[in-house]
C-alpha cells in the first residue's frame, strides 16, 4: 500500500508599494539573536508564468508591528549578505538555487 502524502506549502501574500498583492511559500526561516527571517519563493496562478519567472529567492525580515508581524526588506547590506548566505547554504540542496553575484 502506498502511503498518501500531499504537499501543504506555506504561502504568504505580500502587498507590493503599488498595493499588488503576491503569493509565496515559504522556502525558510531562520532566527538569529537579532531578527527572524523569511526566504520565499514566488506562486505563480498561471503555468506560463512559473517557465518566465526568473526562480529568484525573496528574503525578508520578520517584524513585530502592533502585535502583527510584517515582512520588510533587510536594510543594512551587510546582514542581507549575511542572512542570504545561510539560507543559500541551507537550500541549495533543495532547490536549484544560482549562487548570488558577487
Amino acid at each position: 500500500m502506498q502511503e498518501n502524502k500531499e504537499y501543504n506549502p506555506d504561502l504568504v501574500t505580500v502587498e507590493d508599494e503599488n498595493g499588488k498583492e503576491h503569493s509565496f511559500e515559504i522556502a525558510d526561516a531562520i532566527e538569529t539573536d537579532e531578527a527572524r527571517y523569511v526566504a520565499l519563493i514566488p506562486v505563480y496562478d498561471d503555468k506560463t508564468d512559473i517557465l518566465s519567472g526568473d526562480g529568484e529567492l525573496i528574503i525578508l525580515e520578520v517584524i513585530e508591528e502592533n502585535g502583527n508581524e510584517i515582512l520588510a526588506p533587510i536594510e543594512d547590506e551587510e546582514t542581507f549578505d549575511e542572512i542570504a548566505e545561510i539560507f543559500e547554504e541551507r537550500l541549495e540542496d533543495l532547490y536549484e538555487i544560482e549562487p548570488l553575484e558577487e
